[in-house]
């Protein structure tokens, strides 16, 4: 993917000097303070720990950023109503979230960067504090019982452009524009949540801002209500979803909604936009159902009943899978974009990853899709690619430095983690076939698909449809820091 977006194009360009992403920028400040963290708070449970077992409320427990989400229970649905004054850069906030206890509960945490103003617990009202500027603690009046279903409402406010985390600022603003979108965190920004990706809930958004101003956001348009001086816009997710996946935009845009290749689209460009790129962006963005349609046909049924995607004005530098509805920054929007980001629909979306250390699931995926786009459509068959993927890289490359399964915290988003995820793939199919791997994808995206997962799952699936012993093949693909060796057993000789 063109540097638009999180990582280089997957087709392999000589090494050059380039400016680094802005997306890049923030991300090392956010790693940074992450380091600090794990510096000062407890070790933590493998994923997939009992939560009844080892309860640690306030800290999710994932490898690489542990102090985000939380332990002990399990959100269902959030209900998130926002009243976003654009010019000031204020948001508003009443936040329902409904979740089932996993544990008995004397109290738990919410991820939230913006100020509480008042928290209830099932109507009652509760004690709260901030422990940190990104963790909400609610003590209930009375213990929350295991099993039991509980609802609190959070009531917030503040200037999230202003809030920083380690030296992050994620909001994506100005004074006439927004757009809530970041990975691997931006909820906390604008609503409290249990944010990591194994806490996937249904989301409804209701969005209140100037009147003459649009918000568009996950899923399908549910309602909208004028008023003297504000509209009211309310939309619903109706399959679960990561708590980073959840977005919103702020804005004047051109919106085209359309039954397109079956599928229901709406499709979005600023109006900030030059007239010439935003009649490009729309063209662009219009192909969105058709190349899911596309996708559908390689990996098996959309899990979602709503496509489409946002360009905003604003130079965020990257572009993010929302789930239903991609947003991209103001350059341009390629075809290998576009199929990069609707891949993720399924992998990293519909499969979410259990640990972020796992996130070449996602990238990698998603990477090798556009390769195969360009095999259908009259470019380099995925076998060239791998070839000169390979041949063009130098061995003493820091390219080939990182292990791919377990990059560490500062490089999850390293160029190698999205190509050489690719290159894992493409050889995979080398390996075992055309038949076997193609029933591999498809059945991780059927059997793993509204849940999360771990390289070991994909390991363990890959050798139960090839039949065969892969060991040797993924340890010189994903854990090695060397370039792997031509031959039968890596996929790299026919």
């Amino acid at each position: 993917m063109p540097e638009l977006c999180r990582h280089p194009a997957p087709f392999p360009r000589r090494p050059s000097r380039r400016r680094a992403s802005p997306r890049r920028a923030t991300r090392a400040a956010v790693l940074a303070v992450v380091l600090g963290l794990l510096a000062t708070t407890p070790a933590v449970s493998a994923p997939g720990v009992d939560p009844a077992a080892a309860p640690r409320p306030g800290n999710g427990g994932d490898s690489y950023f542990p102090g985000h989400g939380n332990q002990g229970y399990d959100v269902q649905r959030y209900r998130v109503r926002i009243h976003y004054r654009t010019a000031r850069k204020r948001l508003e906030g009443r936040a329902a979230v409904v979740a089932r206890a996993e544990q008995r509960l004397t109290r738990f945490h919410l991820d939230l960067r913006l100020r509480p103003l008042s928290v209830t617990v099932n109507g009652r009202r509760a004690a709260f504090s901030k422990p940190s500027g990104r963790e909400l603690r609610v003590v209930p009046r009375r213990p929350i019982a295991a099993g039991e279903r509980f609802r609190v409402v959070v009531r917030y406010g503040g200037f999230p452009a202003r809030l920083g985390w380690g030296g992050e600022r994620p909001w994506q603003a100005s004074r006439t524009e927004a757009v809530a979108m970041g990975q691997p965190q931006i909820a906390a920004w604008w609503f409290p949540a249990n944010d990591h990706p194994r806490d996937r809930a249904r989301m409804d958004l209701t969005i209140v801002v100037p009147r003459g101003q649009q918000a568009i956001a996950n899923g399908r348009l549910v309602g909208t209500r004028k008023r003297s001086h504000r509209t009211v816009w309310r939309w619903r997710a109706a399959e679960p979803m990561a708590p980073y996946l959840a977005f919103f935009a702020v804005g004047r845009f051109d919106v085209r909604t359309s039954r397109a290749a079956g599928l229901h689209q709406v499709v979005a460009a600023s109006r900030r936009l030059p007239a010439r790129a935003r009649k490009r962006a729309l063209r662009q963005l219009s192909r969105s159902a058709a190349i899911t349609r596309w996708l559908e046909s390689q990996v098996g049924e959309y899990p979602f009943g709503a496509t489409g995607g946002v360009a905003t004005a604003l130079d965020t530098g990257f572009a993010l899978e929302n789930q239903t509805r991609p947003t991209y920054g103001r350059g341009a929007i390629t075809t290998s974009l576009l199929v990069h980001e609707l891949a993720h629909q399924w992998f990293g979306n519909h499969v979410t990853v259990a640990d972020w250390s796992d996130i070449w699931l996602n990238e990698g995926l998603a990477t090798f899709m556009e390769v195969r786009w360009t095999e259908t459509h009259g470019g380099m068959s995925g076998a060239q690619w791998l070839d000169r993927a390979w041949r063009w890289r130098d061995p003493d490359l820091p390219f080939w430095r990182v292990r791919v399964a377990d990059p560490g915290p500062r490089r999850i988003f390293h160029s190698a983690v999205y190509t050489r995820g690719a290159m894992t793939l493409q050889a995979l199919r080398n390996r075992i076939g055309e038949d076997a791997f193609w029933r591999l994808l498809r059945r991780w995206a059927a059997e793993r698909g509204g849940g999360s997962a771990t390289t070991a799952d994909f390991t363990a699936l890959a050798e139960e449809v090839a039949g065969t012993d892969l060991d040797a093949f993924f340890d010189a693909w994903l854990h090695s820091s060397t370039r792997p060796p031509r031959s039968r057993t890596t996929g790299l000789v026919p």
